[in-house]
């Protein structure tokens, strides 16, 4: 098994810290583990994504071109990475400022309102673990407990006591994920 995956977004969103514990995650399945972050200057507010790569095999490269598995967290990245999905792969998304929502109809679409979630819960900084819940969810390529290892291990120490806030949200994101249909009447206008 091998999963290639993208997961982009806007600085301060957990894009890389979703795909650190996601790469963690599959070191403690015995996988092969690649993690590439890409980010501009500016941190919180630019551009970032992560690609992250878990397989059963040898990792030839960690750069790609397209992917099994897209998380999109902004519309920057819908425009850029959207394309970059394989045929039969899986985009999941967050549609708060998403004003053009995926058109594929060749992949498989799911949305997740972690947004709103994380502010139901009380703590938006908890927003990128409602979306690896849902993520979780439609593939659960490695198991809760290794992620939940790999929350602890990518979070600093004085951090831990929010480890059951951030399981809690994973479970959330798990039960809310949901599946997104493109419409032909939205293709032909």
């Amino acid at each position: 098994m091998t999963e290639e995956i993208i997961i982009a977004g806007f600085g301060g969103q957990g894009v890389l810290s979703m795909g650190k514990i996601l790469a963690y995650s599959g070191i403690m399945h015995n996988q092969e583990v690649s993690w590439m972050p890409s980010y501009g200057p500016e941190m919180r507010g630019g551009t970032a994504n992560v690609t992250v790569i878990l397989s059963d095999n040898r990792i030839s490269s960690p750069y790609l071109k397209v992917f099994d598995t897209a998380i999109i967290l902004n519309q920057q990245s819908m425009d850029k990475f959207e394309e970059t999905v394989k045929p039969g792969g899986l985009l999941l998304y967050e549609p708060n400022g998403i004003h053009q929502h995926p058109t594929r109809k060749d992949i498989n679409i799911y949305q997740i309102q972690a947004n709103k979630l994380a502010l139901e819960m009380g703590n938006t900084k908890i927003f990128n673990m409602l979306v690896l819940g849902a993520y979780l969810k439609i593939k659960p390529i490695v198991e809760l407990e290794n992620v939940i290892d790999g929350l602890k291990k990518s979070l600093p120490e004085r951090y831990h006591h929010l480890i059951p806030l951030n399981e809690e949200a994973i479970e959330v994101g798990m039960n809310n994920a949901k599946k997104y249909i493109v419409e032909d009447s939205i293709l032909q206008s």
